[in-house]
Parts: C-alpha cells; sequence; structure tokens
C-alpha cells in the first residue's frame, strides 16, 4: 500500500514537471556578446516611453510557476523607414515585481528574494543592491521565414550575453513599438544560480528552473 502511494506522488510530481515544460516558450539563441549596431546618417531617434514599457517574466518550479513584471528604464532607437538600426535601453533591476501573489507577507519575500535584498542572501538571484540596472543593446535585425529577429547583448549581473528572439514591430506616426513573441532565457549563463539543479546537487525536487520566460513591450515616441 505504502509502496502504490509513493508511486502516485512520484507520478504526480512527474505530471507537474512536465506540464510546466510544456507551458515554457522557445529559448532565445544565446551567445557570446557582440559589437552593437551603429546608425545611419539618416536614421530617426525615437525616445523609450517609459510608462508604457516594460518586461514581463515567468519562473518556473515543480509546484507552479510565478509571474510578475521589471520595469524598462531610459532607451532611444534610432529607426530607418520603419527599420530598427540601432538602439538601447536599461532595464530597473529595483523595479522586480510579483503579480501571481495578492499584497502580503509571501509577496514581498518573494520579490525581495529576486531583488536579492533579503539580509545574508544578498548573492541570490539579481542582487539589486550591487547590481540595480540591466541593459539591452540592439546588435542586428533580420528576418527569418518572414519573422522578424532581434538580436542584441543583453546584460544582467554584470554579465553581457547575446540573445536572438522574434519580435513584431510597428512605426505609426511618431510612435515605435516593439513587442517580442514570449521567450526563455537560461539565468545561469548570466551568474543568476540560485536553486539551479544543473549548478547544485542534492536540491531534490526544491530546485528552480534553469529558464526564464520573458516578454519584451517597448513603446518609444519619435525625438525632434
Amino acid at each position: 500500500m505504502k509502496k502504490r502511494i509513493l508511486n502516485i506522488f512520484m507520478i504526480a510530481a512527474v505530471a507537474v514537471v512536465m506540464v510546466n515544460c510544456k507551458d515554457k516558450a522557445k529559448e532565445a539563441n544565446t551567445s557570446e556578446a557582440e559589437a552593437a549596431a551603429v546608425n545611419e546618417s539618416t536614421t530617426q531617434k525615437y525616445v523609450t516611453d517609459v510608462t508604457k514599457s516594460t518586461i514581463e517574466w515567468k519562473g518556473f518550479k515543480p509546484t507552479g510557476t510565478h509571474n510578475g513584471t521589471v520595469n524598462i528604464d531610459t532607451g532611444v532607437f534610432q529607426v530607418d523607414g520603419g527599420n530598427i538600426q540601432s538602439g538601447t535601453f536599461l532595464i530597473d533591476m529595483t523595479s522586480i515585481v510579483s503579480l501571481d501573489l495578492e499584497e502580503g507577507k509571501m509577496k514581498t519575500n518573494l520579490e525581495n528574494h529576486l531583488k536579492g535584498t533579503v539580509e545574508g542572501k544578498e548573492g541570490d538571484f539579481f542582487n539589486v543592491t550591487q547590481f540595480p540596472t540591466g541593459a539591452f543593446e540592439v546588435t542586428g535585425v533580420s528576418d527569418e521565414g518572414g519573422k522578424t529577429m532581434l538580436s542584441g547583448n543583453l546584460t544582467l549581473k554584470g554579465v553581457k550575453q547575446n540573445i536572438t528572439f522574434p519580435v513584431s514591430v510597428a512605426n505609426v506616426g511618431d510612435e515605435l513599438t516593439i513587442t517580442s513573441d514570449a521567450f526563455t532565457i537560461d539565468r545561469t549563463k548570466w551568474g543568476v544560480n540560485y536553486g539551479s539543479k544543473t549548478v547544485f546537487d542534492n536540491l531534490g525536487d526544491k530546485f528552480i528552473s534553469d529558464e526564464i520566460e520573458l516578454k519584451i513591450n517597448v513603446v518609444a515616441y519619435k525625438k525632434a
């Protein structure tokens, strides 16, 4: 009887992990940092509207997921004929919030843990006291099978890696919008190692997936 109950729990645990894995978006192509794109003399400058721009995130663990947002800070893009030539934006890592938890101790504890501001655990996750700002700089734009692919150097915790992911770009009047498809990154490639079973042994079912799902939403306006 005990063996049967144990088998049921094992099957349930595997099922949860499989469901969580199926929910993940495709991982972005990741490589070493590259030279930033250079704009042409004919480009038009667009400045990021920080009140309308954000990054949605989702984290996975065997017992479920957490999701939230982090704010995009100042950014500038150079556009020529509706096409992105170059661009950069900063990421305010101190603005990490969870949206799946109600206001209270659990929400506060999770957000502080992700920020790495819990006393004695400052190195956990993103350690925003030491690394309050992340960054993204465009290195290129390409077309793959009719889909626009945006490549750029993503900097987190002082580590810079190049990633490529699909985006939709619209340039109407004075407004530029860049909306990515949901994609994942392997956080350990940026030294975000807390709870990673590929980094630490004997975590059992207390591990947290290496993959973080991101969805980037940028709104920028033409600068005279």
